[in-house]
Formats: structure tokens, C-alpha cells, sequence
């Protein structure tokens, strides 16, 4: 049985911890409100973008745009989105468990693969695991801005058009609320936004009367491009606020797990007590049977 001074240095620890992830938990919640209210803004647009690309690509020849055009896949270059610290709960791993189911499947069809890490987790697991990254980008989250995401986003883009790549996937945990976030992929090059198929139904009473001023290359070769960077960016909001709700309920966890184990520890330190003056009583009360004997 312990002692009463491991009891007690034990329940200090504790309680030390429980300050920190009280703190920490606090921390959570108002970069969580910061990080949701960018992501809400960023939403509207992302939407509007999305719906007016939907219908445009439905409306043009895909083979005249590399972006829209669909080819043989033979490189993969897949995004992958982590935090750069830990004590996120599952944050991380229900990613990077999405990535690997990824990988085995691109391997199992011979596809050869190019990875780009944003995050300290995704470049740490990735090099423990000998999985070649083509670039890495470290403490990207703090102060982000969309300029920031245009030079990512350009970049893979010369790529695929000079065919060093084929298909480009993005993964990451989506935020659905403050107690769920599901990783996710999706595939952004070639682009071949989801509602298209839907916004083909409306062909022959409004696409056929598109027109494109000043002309159809030039809103297409700006709004692709565009369309890129901006789901680039927004996945990476998605991502943030799903790390910060992640890591205020992990606080939460830890917070009220200490509250219970000091429950338990004072409750084992009184015990000892009692049993300690117990026993010195009984020590007593023998001393003194003892002399008067």
C-alpha cells in the first residue's frame, strides 16, 4: 500500500495536470469560435463558386480543359491534412487511418503515388512508415491567409497539366459539429464538381443558353484554377476548427478525468490516514496496558 507522502505527492501531480487541461480546454474554445467564424465566412462563396462551376462544366466540351479533363491514372498525388500538435484525441489517427486505407488501394491498382504533408503528425507518420513526401509544410495553420494556399494550389497545377500528375486527393477531417468530425476525401483535379451530373438535367432549358463574355477559355482558365485554391483553402479551415473542437472536448475528457481520479486518490488518503491513526493508537493503548502491568 502506498504511503501517505506518495498519496499526497500523487493527488499534487494531479491536480497540477487538471490545471493545465482546464487551461488548455479554455484555449480550445476561443480559437475553436475563431477558427469557425473564418470557416462560415468562407463558406458562402465556396458554395456559389462550386454551384456556377457545376453548371459551366456541364455546359462545355471537358476535353478542351486540362483541368476538366478526365485521363488514365497513372500518379496520385494525395494532400494530407494533420495538426502540428497532439492532444487532439483521435483527430489525427481517424486521418491518417483514411490516408493508408488510401494508399493500399491506389497501390493494389499499381498507381504510383506523390504526397504532399501540411502538418508535424502527417510528416512524422509518413517518415516512420518510409512513405516518400514530395513536400512538407510545418506550423502552416497559424495566421493563414488564401495567399498562402494560391502558391500550393499553382504549384500542383503546373503539375497536372505538364502531366507529372494525374489525379489530385485531398484528406481531411470535415467538421460537422463541435462533438463529430469524419475525415474525408475528396478529388480536386481533374475538377468534377458532384452536382454536375444533377445540373446536366437542366440542359436543354438553360445551359444551351449560356453566354460567355468576354469569352469561354477566359472564365473557365480563371475560374478553374480558382475553384482549386479555394477547396484547398477551405479544407484546410475545415480541418483547423476540427482540430480546436478536437482538442476542447480531449481537454474536457482529461479535465473531468481528473476530477475523478483526486475523487479517488482522497478517498485512498483519508483511508491511509485513518488506518495510520488507527494503528498508533492501538500502539498506545498497548504502551500503556504494557506499564501498568
Amino acid at each position: 500500500m502506498p504511503s501517505l507522502r506518495d498519496i499526497r505527492t500523487r493527488i499534487t501531480s494531479v491536480n497540477n495536470t487538471g490545471k493545465i487541461t482546464r487551461a488548455m480546454q479554455m484555449i480550445s474554445a476561443t480559437k475553436l469560435r475563431k477558427a469557425q467564424n473564418a470557416m462560415l465566412a468562407a463558406r458562402p462563396y465556396s458554395n456559389k463558386l462550386f454551384e456556377m462551376l457545376s453548371y459551366l462544366s456541364s455546359a462545355v466540351d471537358r476535353e478542351s480543359y486540362p483541368l476538366l479533363n478526365l485521363r488514365e491514372r497513372k500518379t496520385v498525388e494525395l494532400i494530407v491534412l494533420t495538426s502540428d500538435k497532439g492532444l487532439c484525441g483521435a483527430f489525427n489517427t481517424n486521418v491518417l487511418k483514411e490516408t493508408a486505407r488510401l494508399i493500399q488501394e491506389l497501390k493494389a491498382d499499381g498507381i504510383q503515388l506523390s504526397i504532399v504533408a501540411i502538418g508535424k503528425k502527417a510528416r512524422d507518420y509518413f517518415h516512420r512508415f518510409g512513405v516518400p513526401v514530395r513536400k512538407t509544410y510545418i506550423d502552416f495553420y497559424k495566421n493563414i491567409k488564401y495567399e498562402d494556399v494560391q502558391g500550393i494550389a499553382q504549384e500542383i497545377i503546373d503539375s497536372y497539366t505538364n502531366g507529372t500528375i494525374d489525379e489530385l486527393i485531398i484528406i481531411y477531417n470535415e467538421f460537422k459539429s463541435v462533438m463529430v468530425q469524419t475525415p474525408k476525401r475528396a478529388r480536386l483535379l481533374p475538377v468534377e464538381p458532384q452536382s454536375a451530373a444533377g445540373a446536366g438535367n437542366v440542359g436543354d432549358g438553360v445551359l444551351d443558353k449560356f453566354l460567355f463574355e468576354p469569352s469561354e477559355a477566359e472564365i473557365l482558365n480563371t475560374l478553374l484554377p480558382k475553384y482549386v485554391e479555394n477547396q484547398i483553402y477551405r479544407a484546410i479551415l475545415e480541418s483547423r476548427v476540427s482540430e480546436e473542437a478536437a482538442r476542447m472536448i480531449a481537454m474536457e475528457n482529461a479535465n473531468n478525468n481528473t476530477k475523478e481520479l483526486l475523487s479517488k486518490l482522497t478517498l485512498q488518503y483519508n483511508k491511509a490516514r485513518q488506518a495510520t491513526i488507527t494503528t498508533e493508537l492501538m500502539d498506545i493503548v498497548g504502551g500503556a496496558e504494557a506499564l501498568s502491568q
